[in-house]
């Protein structure tokens, strides 16, 4: 749920960025900020859900 979320905002951000931008050089930019903003989202995701499953598995 949070990944899709996280997705749904990064696209949204990148679609505005996309509308303002005009030049090759700056979209090139912009997806690349989103590529790695979504990399961070979904490191920082997978950290919880391993934390999540470690924490589970504690306590079986």
């Amino acid at each position: 749920m949070e990944k899709m979320f996280c997705l749904g905002l990064a696209l949204g951000a990148l679609g505005g960025a996309l509308a303002v931008a005009n030049s090759c050089k700056m979209r090139s930019l912009v997806k690349k900020s989103q590529e790695d903003l979504l990399d961070k989202i979904d490191d920082a995701v997978d950290k919880r859900l391993e934390c999540f499953e470690r924490k589970k598995r504690d306590r079986d």
